[in-house]
């Protein structure tokens, strides 16, 4: 069923410094990048450090947290949160805004948010949305904010946990803002909610089983034109303008925490969560998905596989074991090749070739092929658990640890 409706701020020098820039095609402006599948089209960048010393052009610390960055008009957004452990008190969440060359705090704002520690570091999950000159955010707590991209200043805020009385997963709400047209998407409540982007007004809201950790999909695949997301129990997709069904497929996880977007390609989703629950093919044709194959070679527990030249590569891995990265056939689940002492790491991918975190802050740049792991660069850039993301843009790498540190690595070609 779906039903339809009608902070602080802290200015640090410089806000006016990089007001000038413009978006580039080297940009990514929110989770998974501007095509939603973790693959930039940035080229020529491979280049500046020899093998294990890469150079780092500026560290900043950003609080306890997993959530990724953000890299619009030569800034960088992103977010973490105060506490260090569950005894700190009066713990806040804390948007950044950064200057991208320097890595000098433009803006801040802060709210109250509890870290959340629970098994693991806790602080902030969801990436900050960059369009136009607004930033989205979603904190697990159930805060949405709209701020001015440039200044920080507040243009809308919601409670949605409250103010519409929605139960958050175990480890409270993880996926990102998405934006298409008007809509502003969030993985809440009975899966997804449908904001409106201007003012925050609450637009629809899926009434189903409870929010997963995925952000919510756009698509178009097998004649049907909608948002497809996690919920703790399936995979669901919806029209955009309404929230009405298109099609479901059951898919129920450990602790109902499937938290890797989908993929899409043709008419087919290929869709994953750890857990030892695995991955597998679905075809959709109008309402209908069937299944082409489903395996446990691919658990992506805790980020997205990238899907490349008719190949997944991405981290498979559960609760207590060390992840392994993998080279997946698309169409038959076959495994191609396995690369071990990575942990459970993270990955994008730009001009063929893998940009990878591991787990405990060695960057590792890969061809991607499905003939074999082939590492072209190593170098350790951080200490810490390492479960988040990191970002090409402009020539840099942009990656951090759960305990806060960002790190800025130049990796312009000549």
């Amino acid at each position: 069923m779906v039903i339809a409706f009608t902070g602080i701020l802290f200015t640090i020098g410089g806000a006016g410094a990089v007001q000038d820039k413009v978006s580039t095609s080297t940009d990514w402006p929110h989770w998974r990048g501007p095509q939603h599948n973790g693959i930039s089209t940035e080229t020529g960048w491979l280049g500046g450090w020899t093998d294990g010393q890469a150079k780092i052009i500026w560290k900043q610390s950003i609080g306890t947290g997993f959530s990724s960055m953000a890299v619009s008009r030569g800034r960088i957004y992103t977010m973490g949160n105060t506490a260090k452990n569950r005894s700190d008190r009066n713990p806040k969440d804390v948007v950044y805004c950064l200057d991208a060359d320097t890595g000098n705090v433009i803006w801040t704002h802060q709210y109250p948010c509890d870290l959340g520690a629970r098994s693991y570091k806790g602080g902030t999950h969801a990436t900050p949305t960059v369009e136009g000159d607004a930033v989205y955010t979603f904190s697990k707590q159930g805060h949405a904010f709209c701020l001015d991209a440039a200044t920080g200043k507040v243009k809308w805020s919601r409670d949605v946990q409250k103010e519409l009385d929605l139960e958050p997963p175990t480890w409270g709400f993880s996926g990102s803002a998405r934006i298409v047209g008007n809509f502003l998407f969030l993985n809440a409540g009975g899966g997804a909610l449908a904001l409106n982007k201007n003012n925050g007004e609450v637009i629809w809201k899926s009434q189903s089983a409870g929010a997963a950790y995925s952000t919510p999909q756009p698509f178009s695949a097998g004649g049907s034109k909608g948002l497809a997301f996690f919920t703790a129990e399936s995979m669901k997709a919806v029209e955009i303008e309404t929230g009405k069904l298109l099609w479901l497929i059951p898919w129920k996880t450990s602790y109902d925490a499937p938290a890797a977007d989908p993929i899409f390609s043709g008419d087919k989703v290929f869709i994953s969560s750890g857990w030892n629950r695995g991955g597998g093919l679905f075809k959709i044709s109008g309402s209908e998905c069937t299944k082409i194959w489903e395996n446990k070679l691919m658990c992506n527990q805790n980020n997205s596989s990238v899907l490349w030249e008719g190949y997944l590569y991405g981290f498979s891995g559960n609760q207590g074991g060390r992840g392994i990265l993998r080279c997946l056939d698309f169409n038959t689940g076959q495994m191609k090749w396995e690369a071990k002492g990575m942990g459970t790491g993270s990955l994008m991918m730009a001009d063929g070739k893998l940009i990878i975190l591991s787990e405990d802050g060695e960057l590792v740049i890969a061809e991607a092929s499905p003939k074999g792991f082939k590492a072209l660069k190593r170098s350790r850039i951080l200490n810490g658990t390492c479960w988040t993301v990191p970002v090409l843009s402009g020539g840099r790498i942009y990656a951090r640890c759960a305990e806060g540190d960002l790190v800025c690595v130049d990796v312009k070609g000549n």
